[in-house]
């Protein structure tokens, strides 16, 4: 099981439970938090909170699982496209989403901290958009990253792939709340009380018109964020960028030039 699921008092916690391999996505942990959705969906609750085990929110997509199948063009796709229904469910719930980010989170794991309503961190947060930093490109929310944090940062951010601290992704517009490690599970606690005290049927309708407004047509672009990124992983740009993350060292990109 790599995905914990429990509901309470009208909140329901979903916790990413793959911590030995710092919360790294692969097509098994994206079913099972599919499942995970459609059950607090089930449950009919008015919030759920989406954390995760371990000194890592999640590093993105699996790399080890990515090079390990035999089609790896097609294990991608089915990547992307799991991980596009899980956003999309949490997009369209009728629950007010917070994820809580503790430790590094990069690549696929930004993109589903960052599908949250609110998003809150602890100090230890850092961010990292990671995709062309391996070769690939960016997969699993681009019209919403830019959305929320404007063309020219979410440029910067993909294309240097910096690092950012918890205040410097607050400060961008990512996270909108950051407190000390020992003081989150407090915080979490005040926001979800907040929101269950709060009018749902005036929370939905905000949630979903802010939503359309942001990001009109979220699916297409998922999608081809997916054809996309199905190419690019059979790329000898890919090739190596991969082969270099899993071996713990600089890539040495075939297409860069000195």
């Amino acid at each position: 099981m790599t995905i914990r699921y429990r509901s309470s008092r009208g909140a329901a916690y979903i916790t990413l439970a793959r911590p030995e391999r710092r919360n790294a996505l692969d097509l098994d942990t994206l079913q099972e938090l599919g499942s995970a959705l459609r059950q607090a969906r089930v449950d009919d609750v008015r919030v759920v909170v989406l954390a995760a085990d371990g000194d890592a929110f999640s590093v993105g997509g699996d790399l080890a699982a990515i090079t390990a199948a035999d089609d790896r063009e097609q294990y991608v796709e089915d990547l992307a496209e799991t991980l596009h229904r899980a956003i999309s469910e949490l997009h369209n719930l009728n629950a007010i989403v917070v994820s809580v980010v503790a430790g590094v989170t990069a690549g696929a794991g930004v993109a589903l901290a960052a599908a949250a309503d609110v998003v809150l961190a602890a100090d230890s947060a850092r961010f990292s958009i990671a995709y062309t930093k391996v070769g690939l490109s960016p997969d699993g929310g681009t019209s919403l990253l830019t959305a929320s944090l404007g063309l020219h940062r979410s440029l910067y951010l993909t294309l240097l792939n910096p690092l950012l601290t918890a205040e410097e992704a607050r400060a961008a517009g990512l996270v909108a709340e950051v407190h000390p490690d020992d003081e989150l599970a407090a915080a979490v606690d005040r926001v979800v009380g907040v929101l269950l005290a709060g009018s749902r049927s005036a929370q939905v309708v905000a949630k979903r018109l802010l939503r359309m407004t942001a990001t009109p047509a979220p699916a297409e672009a998922m999608r081809r964020e997916a054809l996309t990124i199905r190419a690019a992983v059979s790329t000898p740009d890919a090739k190596e960028g991969i082969e270099a993350f899993l071996d713990k060292r600089g890539p040495a990109f075939p297409s860069a030039t000195d």
